[in-house]
């Protein structure tokens, strides 16, 4: 086993988010959950009357009328003011694209609320201040908005309901009412099995969408506000930054392949081929909203790349019946440009529609019900009004099915995780390009540390390190890569420079500062092509069995868009997981010779779910070319296999903690390794 690590002095200092937050907990089983000030929330049945007081209806990520739990449930009362905050905290996790594809949205749904006899205010600042002034005008007595399960978004919650909580007006305290739309009714959270395969076993019926409900005539006086440009709407979240943050956050959009184009970094062959990914959310584009708008009557495509389906829930399920329909052919000029996207963003099998249409889901222009509804009810009609039991007849119909559901599913596995099983780690979630991301912090104060797990592991790997280093004097941010563990695993192309830029974005989101890198086996490799590529956001590098190749290699080979995998790939991949299945109990004893019991079921059962002994390592080798090419590297090796933080987590401990220590002594004194 070998520990390599290696300083790195281009950083900048900033303030760290505080890491003692806890969420308040949730009731298992509701869509609709009142919350009485500041956090106490308990069931609540929509009345049968109208109720006499004023409702202001919060949308985020749900923009729409038809399917919306919220809706129907302020509908009831007298008076329905719907809102939409242009809250840095929510704007600040969408690309460009995704963007546009919202503002697009929003003026579709504020003409639908029209049809109805309302209207959309819309407000830029942060949430509670917008809600505290447009409540005392309009004297509500009861707030409406989805709950949430990212971190930092149920934490802006929290800070809405407190500010709430200090209002005193005549109708009283206003109420804050949490709801959600969940594909399946579960019950308890705690029934909850902890495998997929085992999930799809219980048969959970799925709810059916709602209609829109009718609202009450709007018929207050108003500022409602206009929907920004996106220059404008960028302008705006540039300002909220500050200037101290200006050069920090811009690293953010420097992606991998604007360095490799810029030939700022050589990219080596594999890490050509990781840059599908990582460009779909790269924020670097100028793109022109005006344009879009233009286009919009032409086209479901309707941003500046026209790379996927936006506009309002009418237009998504328009592309959707065109989706669905791929194998029955079109005369339709808007169906064939979709069935041509299709084509083109089927990298993997099924891979479509998440590319396609994930924007629209997680803006919640259409719900996930809505859409699992709409492909299970085309598969009827295909199927004279039966769902075979061997699985679907048209591969789009399962590419819905299976997305909609696996999101659905990642959705409930982060609830759970963070109201029901508290574990022996305080989990978090962030959300990536969309997608679900775990991760836990520890410690309050000191040099900011993030370990990353390698192939096949999950932040829990690090499960007697995280602790031990925050106490320290470290503050200790652990992370479960996309498509490992109980973080998303949605159907993409993984490559490391995908992982690699996920990790950039972590640090620069979440953890808010360079920190010192510390990774395992391909965690290792991970770390190194963060470090290398955004050398500003690493104070230091630590390599513990590092896999890939982290002595720089050169190559001129072009950049590449071809993503497609073949079926001998898709072939091979399942049966490698298959055996690894089989002999993983074997592989993990291998991976531990100096203390077989430390690889015990409960790993074991976490990677099925999701070094001179070093079984997968030859470290001397690697060694050598690290000491022949790498200046300040430093080495320590141990008497202990492939994973040796968890096989000999005191030794690995201790080794951290010092070179943190010498690293921050060498940076006082100006002096450098």
């Amino acid at each position: 086993m070998a520990i390599l690590v290696q300083p790195r002095f281009h950083y900048l200092t900033h303030t760290s988010p505080n890491p003692t937050y806890r969420p308040p907990t949730r009731p298992h089983r509701s869509s609709v959950a009142v919350a009485s000030m500041p956090s106490k929330r308990a069931r609540m049945e929509s009345s049968a009357g109208r109720d006499t007081g004023a409702a202001v209806l919060w949308f985020k990520h749900d923009l729409r009328l038809d399917d919306h739990p919220g809706l129907a449930a302020a509908s009831s009362c007298r008076t329905v003011v719907p809102l939409y905050v242009f809250d840095r905290r929510i704007l600040s996790r969408f690309s460009d694209e995704t963007l546009e594809v919202l503002l697009l949205a929003l003026e579709d749904l504020r003409k639908s609320l029209k049809d109805q006899g309302s209207d959309l205010v819309i407000r830029l600042g942060t949430a509670e201040h917008v809600l505290q002034e447009l409540v005392k005008e309009v004297k509500a007595t009861k707030i409406f908005a989805e709950e949430e399960v990212e971190y930092d978004l149920r934490r802006m919650l929290d800070v809405v309901g407190k500010t709430l909580s200090t209002m005193s007006i005549p109708e009283g305290n206003p109420r804050f009412v949490l709801w959600n739309a969940p594909l399946y009714d579960i019950k308890n959270l705690k029934d909850l099995p902890a495998f997929y395969d085992e999930f799809e076993k219980l048969k959970f019926t799925a709810i059916s969408p709602l209609l829109p409900p009718k609202l009450p005539n709007l018929k207050v006086e108003l500022t409602w506000g206009s929907v920004p440009t996106l220059e404008d709407l960028k302008k705006f979240m540039n300002d909220c930054l500050g200037k101290s943050k200006d050069h920090w956050t811009s690293i953010k959009g420097i992606s991998a392949e604007s360095l490799f184009r810029s030939n700022k970094f050589v990219a080596s062959r594999n890490q050509i081929q990781g840059l599908a990914l990582s460009k779909t959310g790269d924020s670097n584009q100028s793109n022109s909203y005006n344009r879009s708008r233009n286009k919009r009557n032409e086209s479901v495509f309707v941003t500046q790349r026209g790379n996927v389906v936006g506009g309002g829930t009418t237009v998504v399920l328009n592309a959707l019946a065109a989706y669905l329909r791929y194998l029955e052919g079109t005369v339709r000029d808007d169906w064939q440009e979709v069935h041509e996207k299709l084509r083109i963003a089927e990298s993997r099998e099924g891979a479509s529609f998440g590319t396609l249409f994930g924007p629209a889901l997680r803006l919640g222009i259409i719900s996930r019900r809505r859409a699992h509804y709409e492909a299970i009810k085309y598969e009827k009609e295909r199927n004279g009004g039966f769902l075979s039991p061997f699985g679907y007849s048209a591969a789009t119909v399962a590419a819905v099915a299976d997305t909609v559901c696996s999101m659905e599913w990642y959705w409930l596995m982060a609830s759970k995780s963070q109201f029901v099983d508290k574990g022996r780690y305080a989990i978090r979630i962030w959300r990536w390009k969309g997608f679900l991301i775990q991760y836990t912090v520890a410690g309050h104060e000191g040099p900011a540390i993030l370990l990353v797990h390698g192939f096949g592991a999950f932040l829990e790997h690090f499960r007697d390190n995280i602790n031990r280093i925050a106490e320290g004097g470290n503050r200790v941010w652990a992370i479960t890569l996309l498509g490992f563990g109980r973080s998303e695993k949605p159907n993409v192309v993984y490559t490391e420079v995908m992982w690699a830029e996920l990790l950039k974005d972590f640090i620069i989101e979440v953890v808010g500062e360079p920190v010192h890198l510390v990774g395992n086996s391909m965690g290792g490799y991970f770390v190194a092509i963060v470090a290398g590529l955004w050398p500003a956001v690493a104070k230091s590098i630590v390599l513990i069995n590092s896999a890939g190749n982290v002595v720089p290699q050169y190559s001129s080979v072009p950049l590449s868009k071809e993503r497609q995998t073949s079926a001998a790939a898709w072939l091979g991949a399942r049966l490698l997981l298959f055996y690894l299945r089989l002999s993983i109990k074997n592989l993990m004893t291998n991976l531990y010779p100096t203390q077989v019991e430390r690889a015990d079921d409960w790993v074991i059962n976490e990677m099925v779910r999701a070094g001179r002994k070093d079984p997968l390592y030859n470290s001397q080798t690697i060694l050598a070319l690290l000491r022949e090419h790498c200046k300040g590297v430093t080495i320590r090796e141990l008497d202990a296999g492939h994973c040796p933080h968890d096989e000999q987590p005191e030794a690995v401990n201790s080794i951290i903690q010092e070179w943190v220590v010498t690293v921050g002594a060498r940076v006082l004194s100006g002096g450098r390794t």
